[in-house]
């Protein structure tokens, strides 16, 4: 069931004014029609949330508008999060991160609840965090795919030097890394540039490529085939660490 162009002007309308009990009411009616609470996560929240970031950048609203925004469109994910269907474990795991200094966590929150609804066990280490901080999880917790959400170009830099520093340890060979964000889906090729695994656009690509329902692209896949890079100076991964994986 496809989700009407109205509901995305109403809930958009209604999330910019700051009015959260208008935004709750387009979600319950959306609900009502048929529409699944994945569906509104995936068709109404996520699309919304890529809207509010480009109106944002285009300066077509305020600073204060994109964060009423947001902490409206965040309360709602977790109040739909427990209608949310359960699979069948999977027997796979994935930890979902930010960038370091990333501010907006929506999209890694959407990604997380799709994912455990989906039969994946989950971790959300959201931002805020070192890459340091990231690494010492990763090696404790050791999932599948290491999920690198971003949305800011500045963020790059930070996202890079956790990937070469992952990969030039090479303790998690199995390990696949996938980024998204709006920092990936604007700059198109950077996700190869800075060698992560595969690239998801949106939330339903993401669980795609995971499953492996939607295969990355011959000319782009790069698992396993970049040569192993060493772990660059000012990187501050733990001695000991690096020297464990050696």
């Amino acid at each position: 069931m496809m989700v009407e162009n109205i509901t995305h002007e109403s809930y958009l309308e209604a999330l910019l004014r700051g009015d959260r009990g208008q935004a709750r009411a387009v979600i319950e009616q959306t609900l009502h029609t048929g529409i699944t609470a994945n569906g509104v996560y995936i068709d109404v929240i996520w699309p919304i949330m890529a809207e509010i970031e480009k109106l944002l950048r285009s300066e077509k609203i305020t600073p204060a508008q994109e964060h009423l925004a947001t902490r409206i469109n965040r309360t709602i994910v977790d109040q739909l999060q427990n209608k949310l269907p359960r699979k069948q474990k999977r027997d796979k795991k994935i930890a979902v991160c930010c960038a370091p200094k990333e501010i907006q966590e929506l999209g890694a929150q959407i990604m997380t609840d799709l994912f455990e609804s989906d039969g994946w066990e989950v971790r959300l280490l959201g931002g805020g965090l070192t890459n340091d901080d990231v690494l010492v999880f990763v090696n404790d917790y050791a999932p599948d795919i290491l999920l690198i959400y971003g949305t800011e170009p500045k963020q790059a830099p930070d996202i890079r030097r956790l990937i070469d520093t992952i990969k030039g340890i090479n303790a998690w060979p199995n390990m696949r890394i996938m980024v998204s964000g709006g920092l990936f889906n604007r700059a198109e090729g950077l996700w190869i540039e800075i060698g992560a695994d595969m690239f998801a656009e949106t939330a339903t690509e993401a669980l795609q490529l995971a499953n492996g329902s939607k295969q990355i692209q011959p000319e782009h896949r790069t698992i396993n085939t970049r040569k192993k890079r060493p772990v660059r100076v000012g990187v501050n991964v733990p001695q000991s660490m690096v020297e464990s994986y050696k």
